[in-house]
């Protein structure tokens, strides 16, 4: 798939917070998990990749089925500023 710069950068950072499920990335761009860790590993450098690699594989937020029933939504309130 050929993304926007502008999308592409949207699903990077989607991938990166904490509490963005991988099933939200899948919704909204159509990425399962394989694809979306391709796309990853192409377009971050290798020691970024493997710091995000290890980041998601600790964090039971990013799988929908194992996250907790208190997390029920897709971000903290505060982690958007007002602009």
């Amino acid at each position: 798939m050929d993304f926007s710069d502008e999308d592409l950068s949207r699903i990077i950072e989607m991938a990166w917070e904490d509490r963005t499920p991988f099933e939200a990335i899948d919704h909204q761009f159509g990425l399962g998990e394989p694809q979306l860790i391709g796309l990853m590993r192409r377009s971050l450098k290798p020691g970024s990749f493997k710091s995000w690699r290890k980041r998601v594989s600790a964090r039971k937020t990013k799988h929908q089925k194992l996250r907790p029933v208190q997390v029920s939504r897709g971000y903290c309130p505060t982690q958007y500023k007002q602009r």
